[in-house]
């Protein structure tokens, strides 16, 4: 129901208006003679019964089209809601097969999802074990070097205290073994080899 024809509806309604004010001034102008004795039925109510069935012929003859018109045009608009319905109903029976479908694949997609996400763990399982087992190489090759390291010093350090207690101790033996002559020969041989 778009739109409702007002012209048609204003031509059917001033034709019914007019029937009833014609049947009614019939009736009014055959009401004459309130004392009268009616015998005879023909010549009264035979006006009014040829008044009417001129009215009723007269008012099937104008309304006859417009109330025709009107209710072919309301037959019209039904056909067309009705194949508008029918288009609706065509469109929500597609998307309703096509929300189905979604549907039924709908477990088919949560599994494949979940696997995707189950192999990108593993994946990323292993890249984090690779690189955990790199960085553990890294810090044992740096652990390695750091012992190198610390025992080559230690052992340059133990070498120099060894080096310094035999300094010491040769001090200590020469001092106890050269006696003073043999120290001024020592020192006379030294200069010697400074002034050569």
């Amino acid at each position: 129901m778009d739109k409702i024809d007002w012209k048609k509806c204003i031509k059917v309604s001033g034709a019914v208006m007019a029937m009833v004010a014609g049947s009614t001034a019939v009736m009014a102008a055959g009401g004459g003679g309130h004392g009268e004795v009616h015998n005879s039925w023909l010549t009264i109510d035979t006006w009014k019964l040829l008044n009417f069935g001129i009215l009723a012929v007269a008012g099937f003859f104008i309304a006859r089209k417009p109330v025709s018109q009107f209710f072919s045009s309301r037959a019209k608009d039904i056909e067309e809601e009705l194949s508008e319905l029918e288009l609706k109903k065509a469109d929500a029976e597609k998307k309703l097969a096509e929300y189905e479908a979604r549907f039924r694949n709908l477990e088919q997609e949560s599994k494949q999802i979940v696997e995707d996400y189950i192999k990108q763990g593993e994946e990323a399982k292993k890249r984090i074990i690779a690189e955990a087992g790199a960085q553990a190489d890294k810090l044992e090759d740096m652990a390695k070097r750091n012992i190198d390291q610390e025992f080559k010093a230690a052992k340059a350090a133990l070498q120099q205290e060894i080096a310094e207690m035999a300094m010491d101790r040769a001090e200590d033996v020469i001092k106890k073994s050269i006696k003073a002559a043999d120290q001024d020969r020592l020192v006379d041989q030294y200069l010697k080899k400074v002034e050569a």
